[in-house]
């Protein structure tokens, strides 16, 4: 046993560069798990920035000089976030707090009405097993309603966290774009001069990233735009926030279309039952998260589908464990990099298997 550990050793970490590989993604994977709430501010900046990379490097393309393409596209981005805080945020927050005010009608509403269809059908629904249900979810709702109006009195900090990100945020997304080449060279530095794997697998992953976090953005907007204009044309009930909630459940791969199915279905069978309307709009629900899996991802991520769905899962609950919602955000570009490192690792094994054999 021990010399086949030996053997395997030798083949796998005779070099350098595995091992450094091992040790530097330790340090991330340990930095994101003990700091990643302090080092949220810097993450952000890193997604933004990746972000605009895209439209950097496009008005280089057009004639701009660096700094100007860079000074535009964060000027762009600001602009974009002022006008979301501006007319989408107070819309939301309108009809969050009117949701919350109607909660305790919407709950009344909906136990009658599924009451109503335990006389109807007694074999799937015992209004007394529904009775306890019901006991159980009023007093969850209670303690949800007191939670949410503890919040206008400690969310005061949290608002005052949320300017200084909007000051320090942009200012380092601004100096990442700006000094990407400094940043850049500098982690070349400490790395082995010899880093054919390294290479390898950064570039793959440096692609990936940047398609991943532009790609996603796109989605949330697509998605939630196109859900929230058919909302609204249905005439549904809190059409912005169950918009804002469709477009954001993209993070989460086919978790969360399925859970965020559970709140659109519900204020649409309270507003109307059963009747066509209600039908209507689940079915334009339906054909949106049929385009966004079948036409709209396949473009965004078309090196991403390449995972299997159990995969893409397994990562969602592993890394969303693990590091939360950056975890979670993370989980298919992680799961892409552990696959390019199986894919690019063997070539290192295959090097020291071959030599052996050569000199015998």
């Amino acid at each position: 046993m021990v010399n086949i550990l030996r053997r395997w050793a030798s083949l796998y970490f005779a070099e350098e560069e595995p091992m450094v590989f091992i040790l530097l993604l330790a340090g991330i994977m340990a930095c994101i798990w003990l700091f990643g709430g302090i080092l949220t501010p810097v993450i952000a900046a890193i997604i933004i920035a990746y972000m605009l990379q895209g439209l950097v490097n496009l008005l280089m393309k057009r004639g701009a000089p660096h700094m100007l393409a860079v000074s535009l596209a964060v000027v762009f981005f600001m602009g974009i976030s002022l006008a979301l805080i501006l007319i989408l945020l107070p819309l939301v927050w309108s009809q969050l707090t009117s949701f919350i005010g109607d909660v305790p009608r919407y709950s009344t509403e909906f136990q009658s009405y599924i009451m109503a269809m335990s006389h109807d059908y007694p074999s799937i629904f015992s209004p007394a097993q529904l009775e306890e249900w019901f006991g159980i979810a009023k007093g969850e709702v209670g303690q949800v309603g007191q939670i949410l109006l503890s919040l206008g009195v400690s969310s005061i900090p949290g608002v005052i966290t949320i300017l200084i990100y909007c000051v320090v945020v942009p200012m380092m997304v601004f100096f990442f774009l700006k000094d990407k080449d400094y940043f850049m060279d500098y982690l070349k530095s400490l790395l082995p001069q010899k880093r054919r794997m390294l290479n390898e697998v950064g570039l793959e992953m440096n692609e990936q990233i940047a398609n991943y976090i532009r790609g996603k953005a796109i989605e949330i907007v697509i998605v939630g735009g196109s859900t929230y204009i058919g909302f609204v044309f249905m005439g549904l009930q809190y059409s912005a926030l169950l918009a804002l909630l469709v477009g954001l459940s993209v993070l989460i791969p086919y978790v969360g279309a399925i859970v965020v199915t559970v709140p659109v279905a519900m204020v649409g069978l309270i507003q109307w039952g059963t009747s066509s309307e209600f039908i209507t709009v689940m079915i334009i629900f339906l054909v949106i998260q049929g385009l966004d899996g079948n036409i709209l991802v396949p473009l965004l991520f078309s090196e991403a589908v390449n995972l299997h769905p159990v995969v893409i899962i397994i990562a969602v609950i592993f890394f969303g464990g693990i590091w939360g919602f950056w975890g979670i955000f993370f989980a298919i570009p992680l799961a892409t990099l552990i696959k390019a490192i199986m894919t690019a690792w063997p070539k290192v094994a295959s090097h020291h298997d071959v030599i052996p054999e050569s000199l015998d």
